[in-house]
């Protein structure tokens, strides 16, 4: 630990989840996987709202707070911390070698359903001979010509055992651990059930904004029991 950080109490290792800004496909639900999409110019406005509020030294995510950055290679998600994260910011990360691009963190593989949206797509399985007795549920069934759920289960979860070995011997505030992820909403969802222990079939309802940022942690200063934190306290200025 450097002699600025030897004395301070960096608290409970904390995973934030940043999803990328509207894109033209979010706006009307059509599933983005592989597809290139910038951010709209609203979409960049989301992400400026919610960096201003919440990134930067004394705020939520605070850079010197952080151990790392994982960013989906996606053009959207790369475009979000660039606006999201000051240049200055940016640049200190980059130099201190804690910002990894991962393909760990691309969105879901929608295959044959890449651009389309869920009626269209639980019709296109009734036409293939799929779901005679219930509807199709990604969550369980995946994707035809796509990732399976547990396809995706299986890189989140590589990511995760990565994220738990670097927060193990810093769960009482020993050094700078916080971890973002820049990424997207059916992969960040994922994620967060995988890091609470659940199945991807296991119906947990959960809802991430574009822009919205997510909080992930651990009860108990227990690296044996991570957590969603349902509601955040913010830094006290003094």
């Amino acid at each position: 630990m450097s002699e600025n950080n030897k004395d301070k109490d960096f608290g409970v290792p904390r995973v934030f989840l940043y999803r990328h800004g509207q894109t033209e496909w979010t706006k009307n639900g059509r599933y983005t996987g592989a597809t290139e999409l910038e951010l709209t110019p609203y979409g960049e406005n989301q992400v400026k709202a919610s960096g201003k509020m919440i990134v930067g030294p004394g705020r939520l995510i605070d850079p010197s707070r952080l151990a790392h950055v994982y960013i989906s290679p996606r053009k959207r998600a790369l475009q979000t911390f660039e606006i999201a994260f000051s240049d200055a910011d940016r640049q200190a990360l980059k130099e201190a070698k804690k910002v990894t691009e991962t393909e760990r963190l691309t969105e879901w593989d929608y295959g044959l359903y890449e651009g389309s949206v869920t009626s269209k797509i639980r019709a296109l399985r009734k036409e293939h001979g799929l779901d005679t007795e219930r509807e199709w549920d990604i969550w369980r069934d995946g994707c035809e010509g796509g990732e399976s759920a547990q396809q995706v289960a299986d890189r989140i979860d590589d990511l995760i055992r990565e994220i738990r070995e670097a927060h193990k011997d810093n769960m009482h505030g020993e050094k700078p651990s916080d971890i973002v992820l820049v990424a997207h909403g059916h992969l960040l969802r994922a994620f967060t059930k995988r890091w609470l222990g659940y199945p991807m079939e296991f119906p947990l309802s959960l809802m991430l904004d574009p822009g919205g940022v997510g909080v992930l942690s651990y009860q108990h200063h227990s690296i044996d029991e991570p957590a969603l934190v349902v509601g955040c306290g913010y830094p006290v200025q003094e």
